[in-house]
């Protein structure tokens, strides 16, 4: 992802509410299905990373980011971006050059 991608999905991402807290149970499977469901529908989330969550939030960051088609856009205080294109009918479209 270019430079000019994450910045354009860090505009589009900054009205957006955490909808995913990653708390005591850290990155469980079921905490990992939320995530996918969740970007299957909206492609560009907010998570937060609670201070009771066993990970940190670059730990957190970096398991995602292993994960299939999950680009982490932005870490900031304790707030993941996460975006994922919709593998049949993405929403979001990237500006032209």
């Amino acid at each position: 992802m270019t430079g000019k991608q994450k910045r354009y999905l860090r505009a589009l991402a900054h009205s957006l509410k955490p909808v995913v807290n990653l708390g005591k149970q850290g990155l469980s499977p079921e905490t990992r299905r939320e995530i996918e469901s969740q970007l299957l529908d909206h492609e560009l989330i907010k998570c937060k990373v609670l201070d009771s969550c066993p990970l940190s939030k670059i730990e957190c960051a970096n398991e995602l980011s292993g994960e299939s088609e999950i680009d982490v856009v932005q870490v900031i205080g304790k707030t993941l971006v996460l975006f994922s294109p919709h593998p049949e009918e993405p929403k979001i479209k990237f500006p032209s050059a």
